[in-house]
């Protein structure tokens, strides 16, 4: 579910009219509902009631502050890949102690700040990454607390590109070879092993993938937690969301399609993989994103022409691949609305923008109402790696971003200047 909709013929973010935002901060322009990820993330943390967890709150899916914020305030914890974003999370008031380091390629520089700051775990992917974790817990005299992230081999049943769980993949530690490295690992004098973690890809839209992994955990764990003195068991995020719904019209604020209702719940989630995981008596983590936020975000786009090239009718915009990359990089769907509808014949539709890509596309041939130049069209679905993808390709600013609370409305982070792009530029010397 998610706060958007119309009220008569205006898209609507929860009490504020969407092209009043457009008309105010310009486009493109990230819009964000908080009532939508505040809805999503109680949902969750409801449904694994049953069991000790805490849900870590995948960063890389949006990192923008006042979304950290507004779930840090939520009890959240977070799941971090890079220093960065470390450093973003306590930037927004998140916990360092509620904070798990995930990630294949660890610098030293990233370990040793997130062993300054007290994260509660490193996820570790190898076991060059173990050692070098350990060597340099000891050097700052630290016990560095880490989990092993054990590859399934398990098929998420999604996009190539978001699957992580199987052999083919660069993640993880091959289901096989687990208890004999955490036999090696338990004698590293400055490691301590806290957990045990997995995740298998993103997107996933039905519990069995889950469920065939989870399953297939279990065992080891309690074996580990028998060796070891496990804490904690991990089984990452994934869980996917709509992304090809119908808007409703009216209040409440929220729809429920049929594609919405065939999509995996967290009540469904819950109830299957619940009672297999509290025999183990560990606590639970999970570490969704995608799942919070991506409903919980639109991108707002203004139409510059209308163009007809032989039997194609484009409709060209003023957001672009460097705004939302996800249809050039993942083929991905993402609906695209009017934000003020009127009485239109649809017609097959290419959706594109000004980047000099044949590849900076939103949608190719799909049946859209007819738009007209000035006219703001919205791209649903765009909360998760929308706006932390973007980049400044062919000296693109980066869009503004928005967060609706009610009938409030604030930037959460301004328009970027074009001269900003090549701030950091310098002529050579001998330029000079």
């Amino acid at each position: 579910m998610h706060y958007f909709s119309y009220a008569g013929n205006q898209l609507y973010c929860e009490g504020v009219s969407v092209e009043a935002l457009a008309k105010k901060h310009g486009t493109p322009l990230y819009v964000y509902s908080q009532a939508t990820l505040s809805h999503h993330f109680q949902k969750l943390d409801a449904a694994l009631a049953p069991l000790e967890h805490l849900l870590c709150f995948a960063v890389k899916a949006n990192s923008n502050q006042a979304v950290l914020r507004a779930l840090a305030a939520l009890g959240s914890g977070f799941d971090i890949v890079s220093g960065g974003e470390l450093q973003r999370v306590i930037a927004a008031g998140g916990e360092p102690s509620k904070c798990v380091f995930a990630g294949v390629g660890k610098t030293a520089e990233e370990i040793e700040l997130a062993l300054e700051r007290g994260v509660y775990c490193f996820n570790v992917e190898s076991e060059p990454e173990l050692q070098r974790i350990n060597r340099l817990a000891g050097r700052l005299k630290k016990t560095a607390p880490v989990a092993v992230r054990v590859n399934p081999n398990v098929a998420a049943q999604t996009h190539a590109k978001i699957t992580t769980g199987t052999y083919e993949n660069k993640f993880g530690v091959a289901f096989e070879q687990i208890e004999v490295l955490y036999a090696r690992a338990a004698r590293l004098p400055h490691l301590r092993l806290r957990g045990l973690q997995m995740h298998i890809g993103s997107q996933i839209t039905g519990v069995g993938p889950f469920e065939e992994a989870v399953r297939k955990i279990v065992p080891l764990a309690h074996r580990l937690r028998a060796a070891h003195g496990l804490e904690f068991l991990s089984i990452g995020g994934g869980l996917g969301i709509v992304y090809q719904p119908a808007l409703a019209s009216g209040s409440p604020w929220w729809w429920e399609s049929a594609a919405a209702k065939d999509l995996l719940t967290p009540h469904q989630y819950a109830e299957r993989l619940v009672p297999l995981l509290r025999p183990l008596g560990l606590r639970l983590l999970i570490e969704p994103g995608r799942f919070i936020v991506g409903n919980a975000g639109i991108l707002v786009t203004r139409v510059e022409y209308v163009k007809r090239n032989g039997k194609k009718h484009f409709v060209i915009v003023d957001a672009a691949m460097n705004d939302l990359i996800r249809p050039a990089f993942y083929d991905a769907y993402h609906e695209i609305v009017p934000v003020r509808r009127r009485r239109a014949l649809t017609v097959k539709s290419d959706v594109v923008g000004p980047i000099c890509e044949s590849g900076d596309f939103f949608c190719k041939d799909r049946p859209l109402p007819r738009a007209a130049e000035g006219e703001y069209l919205a791209l649903m679905s765009a909360g998760a790696y929308g706006s932390v993808m973007a980049s400044n390709y062919n000296s693109r600013s980066l869009p503004a971003e928005v967060l609706v609370n009610g009938n409030r409305a604030a930037v959460v982070r301004e328009r970027q200047p074009v001269q900003a792009i090549w701030s950091g530029e310098q002529p050579a010397p001998w330029q000079k």
